[in-house]
């Protein structure tokens, strides 16, 4: 049995021990759950650990690798304003469902995450306050205490020295960062394999205390994120797709359909990376020197459906701990969902760790990673629908950045 299958037959069956535990004289049972609950508590901490490595890890390098921008001009520079301005509309589209949808609004998770208390909602920071928090005093402080954003903040700046610095002293900074992260996704194989029965009392638990009412917002959540992805696809990325590629929408999904497909399926785009691009050489005649810039960084830096994927779980999750989502926390969310879509990697799961720095900069704190193992038992199939859009936006800004650039393609 595959892994996502195994998670979701964890989260049906953790609701289907809850839900029979709420049955009048089963109070053994519900005793037996609660008692169960330290598991998910461990796999909770345990996701949590790996959040700083990751974070670090891959954005450094993702920022260092940006030195190419030197080399390739005005490619490097199309190529960022098109992820940029894509990834930011992506969080900004996200949002707005999610608040049109009123996901998490009436339901309160207890157990595990109901600690977090009323208090969180309580003062919200001004935007002056939010911006000048993100400046970073001590980078090393703010990754003890795991405060991300003020972190990502450093790591960027860094990174950015990174490709002004000599050829070899850079291939070393970013090959032992690289190490970091090819480290920190070998623990999250770990982690995804313990998946399925951390959800299952996560699931349980949660049922068992607070009824089915979550459940039913789960659905609405997973409603609420492909929609937003299928108003970003149709509103953001056909539109560029003909106005500035000048491609037929149809004919150039058949040309990269394998890509599609492949991304759909495995939910990588490293996985994807290979394919896409000689999709994009053969069939849709970009040259070798687009191709090769583009799409590599796109798969590491290009998360278009993460990003609006993020902004959605952040309402969620939020307004299960009760927090209000007023102006200076949509903002909030709408930057750091595309901050944190950046320091995505193109692997299942990775994109749960990643959305911490969301649940983090808006105020969740500590309390973050419980609010994640609550979405985790559905995050396999948005995982496939995010990473089609992931793959299909990079596509997409290869076909145009290479028109852009006087190429007859298509």
């Amino acid at each position: 049995m595959k892994l996502h299958t195994r998670i979701l037959t964890g989260l049906v069956a953790g609701a289907a021990i809850g839900g029979i535990a709420r049955i009048p004289g089963m109070t053994w049972l519900a005793r037996g759950i609660v008692a169960t609950e330290p598991i998910g508590t461990a796999f909770i901490k345990l996701v949590s650990m790996v959040v700083i490595p990751l974070v670090v890890a891959s954005l450094f390098t993702g920022v260092a690798s940006l030195g190419d921008v030197r080399r390739l001009g005005r490619i490097g520079g199309k190529t960022l304003l098109f992820f940029a301005g894509s990834t930011f509309l992506a969080a900004t589209i996200g949002l707005a469902v999610a608040m049109i949808f009123r996901v998490g609004a009436g339901v309160s998770a207890p157990g595990i995450i109901a600690s977090a208390g009323s208090g969180l909602g309580a003062a919200t920071p001004s935007l002056v306050e939010s911006l000048l928090a993100m400046i970073p005093s001590n980078p090393i402080a703010a990754a003890a205490e795991g405060d991300l954003l003020p972190l990502i903040v450093a790591v960027c700046i860094f990174g950015a020295a990174a490709t002004v610095i000599s050829g070899d002293a850079r291939e070393i900074v970013v090959r032992f960062f690289q190490g970091i992260n090819d480290l920190a996704m070998v623990v999250i194989g770990w982690l995804m394999e313990l998946a399925p029965i951390a959800v299952l009392v996560l699931a349980a638990v949660t049922v068992a205390r607070s009824g089915s009412d979550l459940l039913g917002s789960l659905l609405i959540f997973c409603l609420a994120v492909v929609v937003a992805l299928a108003i970003h696809v149709t509103l953001v990325l056909l539109p560029v797709l003909r106005l500035v590629a000048r491609l037929d929408p149809r004919s150039f999904v058949r040309a990269v359909s394998d890509a599609l497909l492949l991304a759909f399926s495995t939910a990588s785009s490293n996985a994807t990376l290979p394919v896409s691009m000689a999709a994009a050489r053969s069939r849709l005649g970009v040259s070798n020197e687009v191709v090769s810039f583009v799409l590599p960084l796109g798969s590491s830096i290009d998360k278009n459906g993460a990003a609006a994927y993020k902004a959605v779980a952040a309402v969620f999750i939020a307004r299960l701990y009760g927090m209000h989502v007023g102006p200076s926390v949509m903002i909030a969310i709408i930057v750091m969902s595309t901050v944190a879509a950046f320091a995505g990697t193109g692997v299942p799961g990775s994109s749960l760790v990643t959305t911490l720095i969301v649940l983090d900069g808006i105020g969740l704190g500590a309390y973050a990673a419980a609010g994640i193992a609550l979405v985790v038992g559905v995050d396999r199939p948005l995982d496939m629908c995010r990473t089609l859009v992931n793959t299909f936006g990079n596509l997409v800004g290869t076909a145009a950045v290479a028109r852009s650039e006087g190429e007859a393609i298509g």
